[in-house]
């Protein structure tokens, strides 16, 4: 009677790959080829008659099922690529993982009866209230939550980017430019409450850190604080908004690259030069912001590679990981055209 051994050597595969394939197991990450070589061999030796032939396999049988839960609109993606990066990112990963993203759910589609009860995992890239989250899917070691901390976070897998650190660094070269005034313009953030409510307005992490850097050493003042929507015609907006109230700072922080490009465009139209009379950092680095004129200076988020941690972390829970992680992606300021050094004239 054959034995894995001689399967193995046969195949030219370790001993571990026969015996996974052999026990169907469905995290293991071969090729279709080896596997089917793998079985054929296996009969081919009288491998105790166990195994199935190849073309009787149902492998998506097999395949673990998991879930995503998105807190924004296909809609909202066009309006910020790096939440439709972040889903690219785990689309990609969990192909190649060898997971079916069987289900996604919205949250502008929510319907309070859905669930995910079934699935063997889930990545929810949303900030979720804890109940809503034991009702939706109450296997707390089975979730990774992406771009957010929850109020439980010691729960769960988490994946963020470290903001705080990125802002830092933004403001810290406007300093090292000279400027001496630094404006913000950022979009709301809410807390949510049961049922997918909108909360109270609260501070997110980059006007947090601004506050400490700038505000706080008087390089700001009050009324150079615009915050609107985290889009391009927001920032335009709000930049308009500026221009009309004289008296601008020399350099503006954007809080996300839409909001960066639609308050260029509005300096544009205003004959307002860029960087040489206001310098704008953005955050995020999408692809147009190497495109714009001047180019953006930003900060960049690694948005896909948060997106193919999360799927490393799900598939490591799944394989029998019980310790919670929470991995920080860092950041990395990218010096383009739209910043400047501040000069007197």
């Amino acid at each position: 009677m054959a034995t894995i051994t001689e399967i193995a050597k046969v195949a030219e595969v370790s001993i571990a790959t026969v015996s996974r394939v052999l026990n169907e197991d469905p995290t293991l990450s071969v090729t279709k080829e080896t596997k089917e070589r793998i079985i054929f061999i296996a009969n081919q030796l009288g491998y105790q008659n166990k195994v199935r032939k190849a073309p009787k396999r149902t492998k998506k049988d097999n395949i673990p099922k998991i879930g995503l839960l998105m807190w924004c609109s296909m809609e909202d993606e066009y309006d910020d690529p790096y939440f439709h990066i972040i889903r690219q990112g785990i689309e990609k990963q969990s192909r190649e993982a060898g997971f079916e993203l069987a289900k996604t759910i919205r949250m502008n589609q929510f319907r309070q009866d859905e669930t995910m009860n079934h699935l063997d995992g889930m990545i929810v890239v949303a900030k979720v209230s804890m109940s809503d989250m034991e009702k939706i899917y109450p296997h707390d070691n089975r979730v990774v939550f992406v771009n957010s901390l929850p109020p439980d976070h010691q729960k769960y897998d988490c994946v963020i980017s470290d903001l705080g650190n990125g802002t830092e660094q933004a403001l810290n070269y406007l300093l090292q430019l000279g400027h001496t005034r630094i404006g913000f313009i950022g979009g709301r953030e809410f807390s949510l409450k049961p049922g997918f409510n909108k909360g109270d307005e609260e501070f997110e992490v980059r006007y947090r850190t601004f506050e400490r850097i700038v505000k706080e050493q008087g390089y700001c003042k009050e009324s150079d604080i615009y915050i609107g929507e985290w889009n391009s015609a927001s920032g335009y907006e709000l930049m308009l908004t500026a221009i009309a109230n004289g008296d601008m700072p020399t350099a503006f922080f954007a809080a996300n690259d839409p909001i960066a490009i639609g308050a260029m465009s509005a300096l544009h139209e205003a004959g307002i030069r860029i960087p040489q009379d206001v310098t704008i950092i953005g955050f995020d680095d999408i692809d147009l912001s190497a495109y714009i004129h001047p180019p953006l200076t930003t900060v960049k988020l690694y948005a896909e590679q948060m997106g193919k941690t999360a799927v490393n972390l799900l598939l490591e829970r799944i394989r029998g990981r019980e310790v919670p992680l929470t991995v920080t992606i860092p950041t990395t300021l990218v010096v383009r055209g739209s910043s400047g050094r501040y000069t007197k004239e």
